[in-house]
């Protein structure tokens, strides 16, 4: 299984970016995924996440500023990000859940239940 992340970059306050994670390897219909960030000096924590039925769950910070979404077709995850604010700047991971009890139902991210990871990419916000 590989997850290749893009679409990070630099913006000012209120810019947007689209993230995306390209997967080989791994059936996004079966299984519960995700998008992760980790600040310096802080631990990673999830942003948003999306199961089998299409159920997607978003941490407070980002609800109504963030959206992910998932294209079948193209085996590829998005996280849309709009309003950005410098509190968002991090490096950013898709992450994809292993086979175990209760796969894909689970819509909001866990570290424990995600066994590939990408590679991360950087999203840097200026004030």
């Amino acid at each position: 299984v590989q997850l290749v992340e893009s679409g990070g970059g630099s913006v000012q306050t209120g810019g947007s970016l689209r993230l995306a994670c390209a997967t080989s390897g791994y059936t996004y219909s079966r299984y519960s995924i995700g998008w992760f960030r980790q600040a310096p000096g802080k631990e990673r924590e999830g942003v948003a996440g999306i199961n089998r039925l299409g159920i997607t769950s978003y941490t407070d910070s980002v609800k109504g500023r963030f959206t992910i979404s998932i294209d079948n077709a193209k085996n590829t995850l998005y996280l849309q990000m709009n309003s950005l604010k410098p509190e968002d700047t991090a490096m950013y991971y898709c992450a994809a859940e292993s086979c175990q009890p209760g796969s894909g139902l689970w819509s909001r991210p866990s570290i424990p239940r995600y066994a590939y990871w990408g590679q991360g990419t950087q999203v840097t916000v200026s004030s």
